[in-house]
Order: structure tokens, then sequence, then C-alpha cells
């Protein structure tokens, strides 16, 4: 799945090449798009990692995560059924925040409800039903499902307008004065479509470089 993934970036990055100077020289400069999606992971286990990494350091969200799953040995990931039992003073002491426990404990519950839906039948549904049926769930928000589009499911047409490193992409990029709105994501990413993940990975790269 992975290499027939990985000829569709090839031609991302040639059509993103096609449509700007200044992104034709970053993705040369940058080389290869290496995006991997978890083509295994279950929408329900991005959904939660994806809270846990809201609003904080990489490394300290993953840290939360250990944390967490340390709680239940012997498994990849905990199971719905396992964290809707969870205690709220039980997440507390890994690391959540009380909203975040409560968006976690609401993910799971959706999950033994039938809202979060299995990798199976998240396959077959689109980017629009994905969000409709997920954004239902409290605290999950637009951010969180994006996440889960390109990092899980390997969608290509995703551009996270909110997300900061995307938008400090963007302003690098375009040469802004400020941080980008709406309208300036439209003139400038449109034409990337039906390849604007990919594009949002090469701003994610460069808000990095810019750091």
């Amino acid at each position: 799945m992975q290499k027939a993934f990985e000829k569709k970036l090839r031609l991302a990055e040639k059509h993103l090449s096609s449509t700007s100077p200044k992104l034709r020289e970053w993705i040369a400069k940058v080389g290869h798009c290496d995006l991997s999606p978890v083509w295994d992971r279950e929408p329900f286990e991005s959904l939660v990692r994806a809270v846990a990494h809201q609003q904080l350091h990489g490394k300290a969200a993953e840290s939360i995560l250990g944390r967490m799953t340390a709680r239940f040995p012997n498994q990849a990931f905990p199971r719905p059924q396992q964290l809707s039992r969870m205690r709220v003073p039980s997440y507390r002491k890994c690391g959540f925040s009380l909203a975040k426990t409560e968006a976690i404990r609401g993910i799971a519950k959706g999950s033994n409800a039938g809202i979060v839906p299995s990798r199976e039948t998240a396959n077959s549904m689109t980017d629009e039903a994905l969000f409709e049926a997920l954004m239902e769930l409290r605290g999950i928000g637009k951010w969180s499902v994006e996440m889960l589009l390109i990092f899980t499911m390997g969608r290509l047409d995703v551009m996270p307008v909110d997300d900061f490193g995307v938008r400090a992409g963007l302003k690098h990029l375009a040469g802004l004065p400020e941080m980008p709105n709406k309208a300036e994501f439209a003139k400038w990413t449109d034409s990337w479509q039906p390849y604007r993940s990919v594009g949002a990975w090469y701003l994610w790269r460069l808000a990095d470089a810019r750091k």
C-alpha cells in the first residue's frame, strides 16, 4: 500500500511544483515528501492521539500517552472499553487536562456506540462524511479530523488552515507580513488540489526550517 501511495506523492510533487515558482524552489530544496500514514491504525486511536497532541509539544504529548498506555500492559494501545471505564483521576495522573480527559472518554464512548467508525468502514467514507460523524464528539474539532485524514487515512487533499505550522509555512512561502487568513489560503492553495495534504507537509517543513 505504501509503495502505491509513494507513487501518488511523486505525482503530487510534480503538480505542486507547477503551481508556483516559490513552491517549486522549496520542493527542490527539501526533496521528496516522505509522508507515511499509519495504515493499520484505527480511527479511535488516531483521535485519542490527536487530542493528546492538542496545544502541546510532540514529546510532551507522547510522554503523557506513554503513561496512559503503560496502565494497559501487553497491548499496543488501550481499547475503547478500557478508556471509557478509566476514572478521571487516573487520566489526570497521566497528565491529561480535564478537558482532554472528557474528550478522550467521549471518543471511547463514541467508539463503543459506533459513532467512531472502524478502519474498514472509514476507508469507504468520504472526507465530508468523516467530518460530519466525528465532529459530533465532544472535544473533536476540524483540526483533529484533519490529522486523522492525513496521517492515518492517507487522504491527499486536506488543507488544515487552522494549524499553526501550516499557517506559519504559508506566511514564509508567500512573504506575507502576518499570518494568512482563509482568503489568502484559498488564493495560494486552491490550485494545489487534489494534493493539498502534500502541500501542507511542505509548509510544515518550511515552518520548521524558519524556527
